[in-house]
């Protein structure tokens, strides 16, 4: 059986490396994904996918990328349950990063996204 996801994307912002209640470094990574084809309106549309990294993934990452950088991340998604206030069970899939490479810098000459 097979649980791996492989994105390459833009990181939407720096990262800030937080830690865990046990001590844990960890950080979340969002990255901005060009769909490769174009809506009904004829524009491309972007996904956002939000990563959690732990460990030296996160400290390695948060010292060497910032917003802009293009990055390939290689993870799982990880299934997770919880109540609601209403009593209802809630399910989600949380992609974890296990492995993040390093493609790009964006060029200092180019202008800043919003």
């Amino acid at each position: 059986m097979l649980n791996q996801i492989v994105l390459v994307g833009r990181l939407t912002r720096d990262i800030e490396l937080q830690e865990s209640e046990n001590g844990k470094k960890y950080a979340s990574l969002s990255i901005a994904i060009p769909r490769s084809f174009k809506n009904a309106d004829g524009e491309y549309e972007t996904d956002f996918i939000t990563f959690k990294a732990w460990d030296v993934i996160a400290q390695n990452t948060a010292e060497y990328c910032k917003k802009g950088d293009i990055v390939g991340v290689k993870g799982r998604l990880q299934s997770s349950t919880f109540e609601k206030e209403d009593g209802t069970k809630e399910y989600r899939l949380d992609p974890i990063a296990e492995k993040v490479t390093f493609l790009s810098s964006k060029s200092k000459d180019e202008p800043e996204r919003n």
